[in-house]
């Protein structure tokens, strides 16, 4: 028999292991699950003892060359329903479709497998026929329809197999049961197990207890089907074997007595009285409540009397609302959870799951892995990581220091040398500026060398951004990369930061989907500082690290003229203009920009610095759309638009080529007193006389280019573009009429 095991994305390789754990056969990773061949006996097993799975199916058959509904019909009409089915019956028809052309309605396909169930039905059973029962049915037929591939499957495990029937009672907020034991086979927990020495198990939001369940299912081997087993619906098949089942069911149960333990190995947590109540009561139903302690506490008032001592495991699903039930952000939720856990939980192994990704750069740890997972349709990560103990943590010092006494005693190269006495010079020069400006971020070095072109930029004086400008084709790729090492050395010994700390990127033209495209997905946010504001900034995962450093004076200048002003800000990025403009006491703002990335991450800068009110709007569009869709009016506004992009919307947008519209459609959002200040990196940028004469325009970009800018004036032109005044007309004054005289 050919099966088809349905899952979540990400977990067909535990489907997979599942299948090869019960004796299945030829095991296929597809989309959408897994396929592989068995016996009766195998069919059972699996749905008895899956874990991950949420469906079993059988296959009837397949045709890879069906081109409309029509042939889907016939095709269906040869079959032999009547070995599956008898008018006596109740079923219904399920249906999923992958790029299908020929069917454009998916019901119209289930709508007319049905039909040929029906019709098959009828001549062989003298016009009897089943009838169709979508709430309850007894057999159910499954089509999936892959561009002009079609099979067809009879359900052979029911559609639930992720319900372990042991939840009487739950909390708001239900983990799937299939989606926390994926969590813990992800997790070092597992691993120990499977080891045969598990260790212990503390969810420290525990809810309605479904991971602590289903880890103590998995410690005591209770296969999940005995929960449900007369639910399956291999029951209604004709070709079901009573006798097999009970002989796969007795087997199922000798490993469950042969494995039943006694430990309390598992504990749980959880702020809400009704939560713990409703875990308790869902253990006992499960069988496992001897294995479990559930207890009501507050993770974020634990004490170091409260964390059982030992090697232990933390996996947890904790809150992602918007809020918690005390009214503070989430964050500090998740900032608290990194600091517990840092201070109190040395030597442990910590999994945590987020439905809400960008949550865990709160938690200050670096996970060693990340997993990605999903709860329903919502993408949740599954972040792992060791907290060193204090011994740990020494060692790891000790080793790093070695490593870098090592590397810094050895001679620079002649190259290296020679960048390192350039940075050395222009430290020396700028500390003492941007020290007195209280600047903690700042570009060091740009191309000042040209055999060493690249971009040095310095982050709280903590983290070097290193930006290498492509090399022409015409430098072999052994230079250019021993020059890059030579950067790197430099800047090591120069700044002080250790190599660990240099970031290094390659910057070169982006064309089409690669200007948006991330360049990994490790999350990892710091926060840096600017004009007393906090800003989330990123290293690893995009191009640009979140703020253009050169734009420094431009935001202190939206700041001191922001006051009692509705903001604009167009291509707004990650908001670093919004933040200040609402820090300088703007009534209102708008921020624009057509990534949803760069929305929910000004949205974060917004918040970091307090910024959360009502007045404060976002919108996610292609910005040249929004302005000729809106016609609300500004008093100041700051437009930084791409030099080049492209859009659904629109056509391709060139800064250059497309000024005067984008310019006159932001100047009919303006206020008549309004200002509009205009920047752009786009290094051949002219403005054009029509805008010259229809505006008041006055160049700023020499002011606007901060002390670490200046060797690169060219480095954004900035314009400030006002309305022009209206004087009035003065009429022409007429001559005085002469007094008449009177001649006596």
């Amino acid at each position: 028999m050919k099966y088809f095991a349905a899952s979540a994305a990400n977990q067909n390789d535990l489907v997979a292991a599942e299948a090869q754990s019960i004796g299945a056969e030829e095991i296929h990773e597809i989309g959408g699950g897994v396929e592989f061949e068995g016996d009766l006996k195998v069919g059972y097993r699996f749905c008895m003892n899956s874990r991950i799975a949420s469906r079993l199916m059988v296959g009837v058959a397949y045709d890879e060359d069906i081109l409309s509904p029509d042939e889907l019909y016939d095709a269906s009409l040869a079959l032999p329903w009547e070995d599956l089915i008898s008018p006596d019956k109740t079923f219904q028809v399920t249906i999923t479709t992958v790029r299908c052309s020929w069917l454009k309605n998916s019901q119209f396909g289930a709508l007319r497998l049905k039909d040929a169930i029906v019709d098959r039905i009828r001549e062989h059973f003298e016009d009897q026929r089943p009838s169709v029962d979508t709430e309850n049915p007894d057999i159910t037929f499954h089509l999936h329809i892959n561009s002009d591939l079609v099979k067809w499957y009879v359900d052979f495990s029911g559609k639930s197999m992720h319900k372990r029937r042991y939840r009487e009672e739950s909390t708001l907020a239900v983990m799937k049961e299939n989606l926390a034991a994926a969590v813990i086979m992800r997790s070092p927990w597992y691993r120990s197990l499977q080891e045969g020495n598990p260790t212990s198990l503390l969810d420290p939001f525990c809810g309605s207890g479904t991971i602590l369940i289903e880890a103590a299912m998995m410690a005591s081997d209770i296969a999940p089907g005995l929960m449900h087993y007369q639910e399956f619906a291999f029951f209604n098949l004709p070709f079901h074997d009573e006798d097999l089942f009970d002989e796969v069911l007795e087997e199922t149960y000798s490993v469950m007595e042969a494995n039943q333990r006694t430990e309390k190995l598992f504990t749980g947590w959880d702020i809400d009285k009704s939560a713990i109540q409703a875990a308790r009561k869902n253990a006992k139903s499960a069988r496992v409540d001897h294995l479990i302690t559930f207890e009501e506490k507050d993770f974020s008032m634990i004490t170091k009397q409260d964390v059982p001592t030992g090697e232990h495991h933390i996996i947890t699903d904790p809150p992602y609302g918007m809020r918690m039930v005390n009214n503070e952000p989430i964050e500090h939720l998740y900032r608290m959870i990194g600091r517990t856990c840092n201070t109190l939980f040395p030597g442990w192994n910590i999994a945590i799951l987020c439905g809400r990704k960008e949550l865990l750069s709160y938690v200050d740890m670096k996970p060693n892995r990340t997993n990605s997972l999903f709860n329903g349709p919502i993408e949740s990560q599954l972040a792992h990581y060791y907290v060193f103990n204090e011994e740990e943590k020494q060692e790891f010092i000790r080793r790093a220091e070695e490593r870098k006494a090592q590397r810094l005693s050895e001679p620079l190269s002649e190259g290296a040398q020679m960048v390192y006495n350039r940075l050395r010079k222009n430290l020396a020069r700028l500390e003492p500026i941007l020290k007195e400006q209280k600047v903690s971020s700042y570009r060091l070095y740009d191309a000042d060398m040209p055999e060493y072109s690249a971009a040095v930029d310095i982050y709280e004086h903590a983290h070097v951004h290193l930006q290498e400008y492509a090399p022409p084709a015409s430098i072999p790729e052994e230079d250019a990369q021993r020059r890059l090492d030579e950067l790197i050395q430099a800047t090591e010994r120069a700044t002080g930061i250790d190599i660990e700390r240099i970031h290094v990127k390659q910057r070169k033209a982006q064309k089409g989907k690669e200007q948006y495209e991330k360049l990994d997905d490790e999350k990892n946010f710091f926060i840096m500082r600017e004009h007393e504001h906090m800003f989330f900034v990123n290293f690893t995962d995009y191009l640009d690290t979140g703020i253009f450093l050169d734009h420094r004076p431009v935001r202190a200048m939206i700041e001191e003229q922001a006051d009692k002003k509705r903001f604009l800000n167009l291509f707004c990025y990650t908001g670093t203009a919004t933040v200040h403009a609402a820090s300088g006491g703007a009534v209102s703002t708008v921020s624009v920009d057509a990534s949803s990335t760069y929305l929910d991450w000004a949205i974060r800068n917004m918040e970091i610095n307090g910024h959360k009110g009502m007045e404060h709007f976002y919108y996610k569009d292609d910005v040249i759309s929004w302005l000729k869709d809106t016609h609300d009016m500004y008093d100041l506004i700051f437009c930084d638009p791409p030099t080049f992009s492209n859009s659904k919307m629109r056509r391709e947008f060139d800064v250059y080529r497309d000024q005067k519209m984008l310019i006159h459609q932001c100047m009919n959002h303006l206020t008549r007193e309004g200002k509009l200040i205009f920047s752009t990196n786009f290094r051949k940028f002219k403005m054009e006389e029509e805008l010259m004469t229809s505006y008041d325009v006055k160049d700023i970009s020499e002011e606007t280019i901060g002390e670490d800018f200046k060797r690169n004036q060219k480095i954004h032109f900035c314009w400030e573009i006002t309305h022009k005044k209206v004087r009035p007309v003065q009429k022409e004054s007429k001559p005085a009429k002469k007094k008449a005289v009177r001649k006596t």
